[in-house]
């Protein structure tokens, strides 16, 4: 008998990636989606007919109850989220409602309907926010400087608190940034890729960023939705950091990127002091070493690879239209 997991999330970058890789691995997959009048399934749009997606909504607990007792998965992995940091400060209840108390929403439904279900949650670097120390790991006190940050801390210690309190298998993966063509225009990565992509084929002449000395730990995504898998195959449930153990600035993901296609990126980038943050996270960088160790990992896609890859994709999509 196949496997059977649940995706929240799953028309988003990392769901997109997770529900193609367990299809490999012959699970049957569902996928939760929310009802709205421009459904975007673009990302699974080459796999829609190997997957159930059944609408739900992580601010409607019915609708969680509905699909775990329709799906009854061997596996739950909740990846939807208000996940745009920016967006949290202009919506922050909506982020708190989605990213932190939605999480405490799916786990009651587990628990009412079916407790032996494995779960996974989507934790983040950007819990760790103003850092306390470098590189950050498990046991790295939290700090988080959005309403993003504080919501995903709320989902990360809920399911903590589920775990001990009800001996539900429940795990998170407190995941650094991680990247991919897949990634959407809204986040850094992309937007650089993106710009990169318009300029060289004469449709734009500049790209505007705020703060091009931050530095993060950026991943490549598929690497990581890997992981996820990972962790709900151990015998105990635990939390892991999942990172690289490098970090670059933005100033070097725009080197990287303009010179893959011979070009300067000091001719085009400028910098906009609206586009800071209201509270800056200047320098996160994640030690894996736990997970490296119990969970045999290593990241396969070196940082210029990945950046190289999505310039080469956006030019691929600009290209065709």
């Amino acid at each position: 008998m196949s496997k059977v997991a649940l995706i929240t999330g799953i028309t988003g970058q990392d769901g997109s990636y997770l529900a193609g890789l367990l299809l490999e691995k012959k699970y049957e997959v569902f996928g939760l989606v929310r009802r709205s009048s421009s459904e975007n399934f673009e990302r699974i749009s080459h796999i829609k007919n190997s997957i159930h997606l059944l609408q739900g909504d992580l601010t409607d607990q019915s609708s969680l109850i509905s699909a775990i007792e329709l799906s009854q998965p061997d596996e739950l992995y909740n990846l939807a989220a208000q996940s745009f940091v920016p967006t949290s400060w202009n919506q922050p209840i909506l982020t708190g409602e989605v990213t932190g108390l939605g999480v405490t929403r799916v786990l009651e439904a587990l628990k009412s309907v079916k407790p032996d279900t494995r779960f996974y949650q989507a934790s983040s670097s950007e819990m760790f926010g103003k850092v306390i120390e470098s590189p950050q790991t498990e046991k790295t006190p939290f700090y988080p400087r959005s309403p993003y940050g504080v919501s995903k801390v709320y989902g990360h210690f809920i399911t903590v608190n589920y775990r001990e309190s009800y001996d539900i298998f429940a795990c998170s993966g407190i995941l650094f940034n991680h990247e991919s063509p897949r990634r959407g225009l809204e986040f850094v990565t992309r937007k650089v890729t993106n710009a990169v992509a318009e300029i060289k084929l004469g449709l734009a002449n500049e790209l505007k960023l705020g703060n091009i000395e931050a530095k993060r730990d950026w991943g490549y995504a598929y690497d990581y939705v890997e992981m996820m898998w990972r962790m709900l195959q151990q015998k105990e449930p635990e939390d892991y950091v999942i990172a690289t153990g490098k970090s670059h600035s933005v100033r070097e993901l725009c080197e990287v990127a303009f010179s893959h296609v011979d070009l300067n990126y000091k001719d085009f980038v400028k910098t906009d002091e609206n586009l800071r943050r209201p509270a800056e996270v200047d320098h996160l960088i994640g030690d894996a070493s736990k997970a490296k160790k119990k969970l045999d990992w290593e990241p396969k896609v070196s940082f210029e690879e990945m950046i190289r890859m999505m310039v080469d994709s956006d030019i691929d999509k600009l290209g065709s239209k």
